[in-house]
């Protein structure tokens, strides 16, 4: 099979990939939000403040099977879209060796410096056990994670899109078997649901591995040995999702920090929620933007610039409309969304308020996630990192420490969000446009 995207319409390419990328992203979301709401129906809510506290961390190891996955995955498409599949065969290898080396270094600083981390991260003496119990156990599947999340992408990059569905698949079904089996057959509690996840994520990788050694498999997995040049193409690149990832999660951890400070263990509690919720309504977007991606990389390497402006246009118009509409409905039940993780009459009447203050302008996040998708498929690496830092380091960050300090309390933690989304949000599409599209549109009408 070829999968060549320079032919046949843009808009079934993208779907025809996006379906099934977003399906996976979706069911993705079970790793760790089935954890979320059966140990939301636990007895005390410190369970999900604890496993909430651990999210910083997770992101973190996720930032580096990142910045592997969108670096490599990419230029194997831009060099696949050229003809040069060796060339793509020893980016996909390179990339998978790095993998296995961020896996190994991440697993020793975790146990070595998981109590101090957790403590830094906003853990209390209370919430610290349901933390601890959770990160030790998951901290032991760090390469699992790093093969079958850092690795997916180069089966999608290929065309393959329904096989990288069912990787993400098979985990999550493991895992929502094994979760109540866990935690309340076995009256594990937080440990059961670290265990199931970390059997469901060994699945998956195995899925992974298997298949690109395969017979079906365009670029199959075989070793190259690391050359710098190479190693320097695919960080550069990967450096954008890195630090997306790197910057959520230090986010993350100066919310928790600052609610801590200010308000006690529920506000963690209601941010972890929100937190839950924002993954679920923007991994459509996800899926639609990395699933253009490939079908953006493949036709800019065989340097067919109208069909990529035809994938900005309906990968844009596509993200929009999801996008209005999912806030509108955020907007209008935020109540009924809460219940669905934690029915404490306390966790509601704090986290309606602070759901209506972090969703106001939540439809403008999606002209970031265009523009940085585009950037990232055309390999332009100094946008895409920029980007990927300006709405959270340079703006979220800041406003979550300046807004609660100078009067708005714990409303402004909430209040940051919104603030960045529209600043962030307008300045990545006008750069986008400016720098990517209009000089496209220039040597396409040449």
């Amino acid at each position: 099979m070829e999968n060549d995207f320079s032919k046949g319409s843009i808009a079934k390419n993208i779907i025809s990939m996006a379906l099934p990328m977003t399906l996976a992203q979706l069911i993705n979301l079970f790793y760790s939000i089935v954890d979320r709401i059966y140990l939301g129906r636990l007895p005390s809510h410190y369970a999900l403040t604890g496993l909430g506290l651990c999210l910083p961390i997770i992101s973190i190891i996720m930032a580096f099977a990142n910045l592997c996955s969108m670096g490599g995955a990419p230029l194997c498409s831009i060099n696949r879209g050229m003809g040069n599949n060796e060339e793509a065969e020893k980016i996909q290898s390179n990339s998978f060796i790095l993998l296995i080396i961020f896996g190994i270094i991440l697993t020793l600083i975790g146990f070595i410096f998981k109590k101090p981390i957790l403590y830094l991260f906003g853990a209390s003496d209370v919430t610290f056990p349901y933390a601890n119990d959770y990160l030790s156990i998951y901290l032991l599947g760090t390469l699992f994670v790093m093969i079958s999340l850092g690795m997916n992408p180069f089966i999608n990059s290929q065309g393959f899109s329904k096989i990288g569905m069912i990787t993400v698949s098979v985990g999550a079904v493991v895992n929502i078997i094994l979760d109540p089996i866990f935690i309340y057959g076995l009256n594990l509690g937080v440990k059961g649901a670290a265990i199931a996840t970390v059997i469901s994520q060994g699945c998956s990788a195995i899925w992974v591995l298997k298949f690109l050694t395969g017979k079906k498999a365009i670029l199959k997995l075989k070793y190259y040995a690391l050359e710098l040049k190479r190693v320097t193409r695919i960080l550069s690149l990967g450096t954008s999702g890195f630090a997306m990832s790197i910057t959520n999660s230090l986010t993350q951890v100066i919310c928790n920090a600052t609610l801590e400070a200010y308000s006690g263990d529920l506000y963690v509690g209601v941010m972890t929620v929100i937190n839950s919720i924002r993954e679920v309504i923007s991994m459509p977007i996800t899926g639609i933007t990395n699933g253009c991606q490939p079908v953006l990389s493949y036709n800019y390497g065989a340097g067919e610039n109208k069909r990529v402006l035809k994938a900005i246009r309906f990968t844009m118009l596509i993200t929009m409309i999801y996008s209005v509409i999912s806030w509108a409905i955020v907007m209008l039940i935020p109540e009924t969304l809460i219940k669905l993780f934690n029915n404490e009459p306390e966790l509601i009447a704090a986290g309606v308020p602070a759901f209506q203050i972090y969703y106001a302008t939540f439809f403008f996040m999606s002209f970031q996630m265009i523009g940085q998708s585009v950037f990232v498929g055309l390999g332009k690496s100094k946008s895409a990192i920029f980007f990927s830092l300006l709405r959270k380091a340079f703006i979220v960050a800041p406003l979550t420490l300046i807004l609660p300090f100078i009067g708005f309390g714990t409303n402004g933690v909430f209040l940051a969000e919104p603030i960045s989304n529209v600043i962030g949000g307008l300045a990545c599409i006008i750069t986008m446009y400016f720098t990517v599209y209009r000089p496209l549109k220039k040597r396409s009408s040449l």
